[in-house]
């Protein structure tokens, strides 16, 4: 294709929304002028799909629940005014009490003004809330904003270490739907550990983002805020929600113009006319680069630093809303996409190379920052900024890759900001949604999360049955093999090898491992 050619291909299939003041380019993706035409049916049934949802049609039958993380962002759509109202007001809630932090109404126990904010949670409930704070932090932030997304102590010990005595004037959120979330909980008795440590009492440091009735909402009745968490918004598009509003508020983050960012991008997408809807197009690309089976990955290239946790975010709300062993009518299709990536140009130095020249199981979604930064740049050569060739990485990253056969989507936008984080959280959604529909799988229940929490919780029980064991047998040394026998066979015997070697790398259990002639000869007592 000479230049004249893809001119004109670019011209053609260059998305503008002035309302939303960014663009999609679907130029260098190499589907037939006939595609559009071909997906038609398709895309008409994904945009009914997408029209029932909004009117609160059940999408999750496993939990006869609807899905409605879109009226967060206008509560008129939904179904009834029960939840309008509730919407409403827990966003005035949220203000009123992120206005009241912010002015000492509601201080620390030993201090005069909660600082830092410590966000606990795992999954969506996380994941966006870094991605936003990342994306829009100042030093003149409100509040610093300090996460424990992982039940990893030795994390937490990090965290707790860079916070140091700014705990005293720290604000904690524990975020979990239903308050039995392990890795939530066990962050959260951790954190109460800290501040006892400190002389300080954990429930005025502490506040709640549950659902009514959950464990947590009991636990939490003496905090200092409860903040609520409905059936129908899934964790992975709970950013709009108090999941996500809270903390941004607390950081002094417009989130106004975050809803106003997504609601007009929500207006956009529910065009008909997949020509004119970024969102469809974004679908309608993963559709035929991966042949609807998801044949090829999808790499998430911000070239913004802002961005950077774009495509993490980008992984669960993606792969766990598409990753099905069924579709719809329950057969079995293995369906998903998956993502990475991390940033340009930092990946021209790192993977980039395979990208150009290895194998070709991917395409690239590219995200363009007009803006540099809030006033005028230095010139690092003549007439040419860091931002210049940032700018000019992305293009000549994006013709590389097109020369060689390698697809590509860029996404244009005019600035990071709240606004335009929004659009980007709502677009991402509503092309899962709508890409869904085009591969008839259910985007909004997670099966396989469920079973890997089950699996866990059996590793557990069995640790309890092997800490039993060796309690009962104080001064006998045993093997693994001797122990699985004991517990009755050897169908657990490498669930119990890892468990040993675990237990034995750390005091809390007082488990010693005597080595043997190998490592399976290492025997273990208490």
């Amino acid at each position: 294709m000479n230049s004249a050619e893809l001119w004109s291909r670019f011209k053609t299939y260059l998305n503008v929304n002035p309302t939303v003041g960014l663009m999609v380019d679907i130029s260098r993706m190499n589907f037939p002028d006939s595609y559009f035409t071909t997906m038609q049916p398709l895309i008409k049934q994904a945009f009914t799909a997408m029209a029932a949802l909004e009117h609160g049609a059940i999408a999750n039958p496993d939990e006869q629940r609807m899905v409605g993380h879109y009226w967060l962002r206008n509560p008129a759509l939904a179904p009834n005014r029960q939840i309008q109202d509730e919407i409403t007001t827990a966003l005035a809630d949220i203000k009123s009490f992120a206005e009241k932090i912010h002015r000492g109404q509601i201080r620390p126990e030993k201090s005069t003004l909660f600082k830092n904010v410590l966000l606990i949670g795992i999954g969506g409930s996380a994941l966006g809330p870094q991605f936003v704070t990342h994306a829009l932090s100042t030093p003149r932030d409100r509040m610093r904003a300090w996460f424990f997304d992982n039940t990893d102590s030795d994390g937490m010990d990090k965290m707790l270490g860079q916070i140091g005595e700014g705990l005293l004037d720290t604000l904690t959120i524990v975020i979990s739907k239903s308050g039995a979330t392990k890795e939530t909980r066990n962050g959260m008795l951790e954190a109460k550990a800290a501040y006892e440590r400190m002389g300080l009492s954990f429930t005025r440091h502490a506040v709640a983002v549950t659902s009514h009735g959950s464990e947590l909402d009991a636990t939490a009745k003496d905090w200092l805020a409860r903040f609520p968490m409905w059936d129908w918004v899934g964790g992975r598009t709970s950013e709009l929600s108090a999941v996500g509003l809270l903390p941004a508020a607390l950081q002094g983050f417009d989130i106004d113009a975050l809803l106003a960012g997504a609601q007009a991008m929500d207006q956009v997408t529910r065009n008909d006319n997949p020509l004119q809807n970024p969102a469809a197009l974004l679908a309608l690309m993963w559709y035929h680069a991966g042949k609807g089976k998801g044949q090829k990955d999808m790499v998430v290239l911000p070239y913004k630093d802002r961005l950077e946790l774009f495509s993490r975010y980008l992984q669960q709300l993606v792969m766990e809303s598409l990753g099905k062993e069924k579709d719809l009518a329950g057969g079995i299709v293995h369906q998903g996409l998956a993502v990475y990536g991390n940033k340009g140009s930092t990946d021209q130095h790192a993977y980039v190379q395979q990208l150009r020249e290895g194998i070709n199981n991917f395409f690239v979604v590219f995200i363009e920052v007009l803006q540099d930064r809030a006033g005028r740049s230095m010139e690092v050569d003549p007439g040419v900024t860091s931002g210049d060739y940032l700018s000019g990485f992305l293009q000549g990253t994006r013709r590389a890759l097109f020369e060689n056969d390698r697809e590509s989507i860029t996404i244009t936008l005019n600035a990071v900001n709240p606004e335009s984080v929004g659009q980007l959280i709502a677009l991402f959604e509503r092309a899962v949604g709508l890409y869904a529909s085009l591969i008839h799988v259910n985007a909004y229940h997670q099966p396989g999360v469920e079973a890997g929490k089950k699996a866990a919780a059996a590793v557990i029980a069995l640790q309890h049955r092997v800490l039993e064991h060796l309690s009962h047998h104080k001064g006998q040394p045993s093997t693994v093999e001797q122990i699985a026998q004991a517990l009755g066979g050897s169908s657990e015997s490498e669930a119990i090898f890892k468990i040993l070697q675990h237990v034995a790398a750390n005091p809390d259990h007082g488990v010693t491992a005597h080595p043997g002639a190998t490592i399976f000869d290492t025997r273990y007592e208490v």
